[in-house]
């Protein structure tokens, strides 16, 4: 199981990178009041870094969660 679960997060980890290397072209980005001109390949990888990094996070927070209402035995 663990070679299986090593093996996607490399063909995962590929395929973000080949998406990220493919959308090199710059996009205007609006920010609440900026507009910010960047790569694509920028903003692919800030909104991946976001989104895993609030996954974490609720993961976590239910499993603090979980752990509270566990009755005492």
């Amino acid at each position: 199981m663990n070679r299986f679960k090593l093996i996607s997060i490399a063909v995962l980890s590929l395929l973000g990178v080949i998406i990220i290397l493919q959308n090199m072209e710059q996009v205007e980005t609006r920010l609440l009041f900026f507009t910010i001109l960047m790569p694509r390949a920028i903003l692919l990888m800030g909104t991946t870094m976001i989104g895993f990094a609030l996954g974490i996070l609720v993961s976590f927070l239910f499993q603090r969660k979980e752990h509270r209402k566990e009755p005492a035995q």
